[in-house]
């Protein structure tokens, strides 16, 4: 098991909890999806870096999706959370939620509610 460590973030060098808890609770990092593989991360990023690299990466990969490739999306078959994270999966605007492509994907249709960023349309 882990515990707890204070690391410093590999991109901006800011100093952040890392691992988990002797209770068995998980690292924050456990909330975001598992997008990375090990060698792509040098090593640990604090939650604003890391919620950057993994924005990133899931435009990149909207970017290659049409409207047909959406529904055989990758997102819909990675382990279902019922944690949403700012910036991934949503931003705010106005004090409203506006879901972003990759929370559509990862539900796997559409709503039919015309979503601003639905990737079925």
């Amino acid at each position: 098991m882990n515990s707890i460590k204070v690391k410093n973030c590999s991109t901006c060098g800011t100093p952040f909890n890392c691992g988990d808890t002797p209770e068995g609770s998980k690292c924050w990092c456990n909330n975001f999806p598992p997008i990375f593989t090990p060698s792509e991360v040098v090593d640990c990023l604090c939650s604003s870096c890391f919620t950057t690299a993994c924005s990133i990466k899931i435009d990149e990969y909207v970017a290659t999706l049409s409207s047909e490739t959406a529904m055989d999306n990758k997102a819909k078959d990675l382990p279902k959370t019922t944690n949403l994270v700012e910036g991934i999966d949503y931003y705010l605007e106005n004090g409203n939620y506006v879901f972003k492509a990759w929370f559509h994907l990862k539900r796997g249709h559409c709503c039919t509610n015309g979503c601003r960023h639905c990737p079925y349309k």
